[in-house]
């Protein structure tokens, strides 16, 4: 296999300022660009922005050159698909006719070169947390999405913009690994595991890479954010890695 899949999460695109999220940009492409020469497949795996709400005939402003260079990759045969997570769920089709990105709601199961991949955001997933797996319900509802588009744009995505302030993405205090027995998407995978196997699940949301070992040739690997660690995963038809992509001074 002389291709590569690649796998990024929680790039966080908007927060917590105009000025760090351009640089995070740039660094993002300068990535891409590394990789576009191998990759044959490429999973954003949600939270690529901060907000997106998709109007009728409006999209947020901003982030040009990633879009740009994510529709130059497509047009060169590159697949990508497009994970909805829980800061960037209001993606609709904008993306699929413009830049022919699969959107992907939920998880994704795929095979690649006899290997089984689970593939999700990781938002809802696990014990715990009934609070925002009720709120995600409605969030994700026709009626919430229908109500939401009645704001004018300004108005919607100016609130969306202070949501964003406060979101954990805008946090400095960074993540710390809770333990295998109480990492809630590892107890998760665990548990699928009951049903059928899998040789990778991966994860981002959690904003801590992590590679783990489920047993019987199973892992749970956590692609991590690109706020601080610029970590990726990257499977080259034999095993499953997790990078730091280091951008050229």
């Amino acid at each position: 296999m002389d291709k590569k899949i690649y796998f990024a999460s929680d790039f966080h695109l908007g927060t917590p300022d105009y000025a760090d999220s351009r640089a995070r940009e740039a660094r993002i492409v300068s990535w891409l660009n590394f990789i576009e020469p191998n990759c044959s497949e490429l999973f954003l795996m949600g939270d690529i922005f901060d907000f997106w709400f998709e109007y009728a005939k409006v999209i947020p402003k901003g982030f040009i050159r990633l879009q740009g260079k994510l529709a130059a990759m497509a047009d060169a045969g590159i697949k990508i698909y497009f994970f909805k997570g829980n800061h960037d769920m209001w993606v609709s089709d904008y993306f699929t006719k413009e830049i022919g990105m699969q959107i992907i709601s939920d998880e994704m199961i795929i095979e690649r070169n006899g290997k089984n991949f689970y593939l999700h955001h990781g938002d809802g997933l696990g014990p715990g947390d009934a609070k925002y797996k009720f709120l995600r319900k409605i969030f994700r509802s026709k009626l919430c999405q229908w109500l939401f588009a009645r704001l004018h744009p300004n108005f919607g995505i100016g609130i969306a913009n202070g949501w964003s302030r406060g979101s954990r993405a805008a946090q400095t205090e960074k993540e710390v690994f809770l333990g295998e027995d109480k990492e809630w998407l590892a107890i998760y995978a665990r548990e699928q595991l009951q049903k059928a196997h899998f040789d990778y699940f991966i994860f981002g949301h959690r904003h801590l890479p992590l590679d783990l070992n489920l047993g019987n040739g199973s892992r749970y690997v956590n692609i991590g954010e690109w706020l601080e660690s610029n970590s990726y995963g990257v499977f080259d038809g034999v095993d499953l890695k997790l990078e730091y992509f280091i951008p050229k001074s």
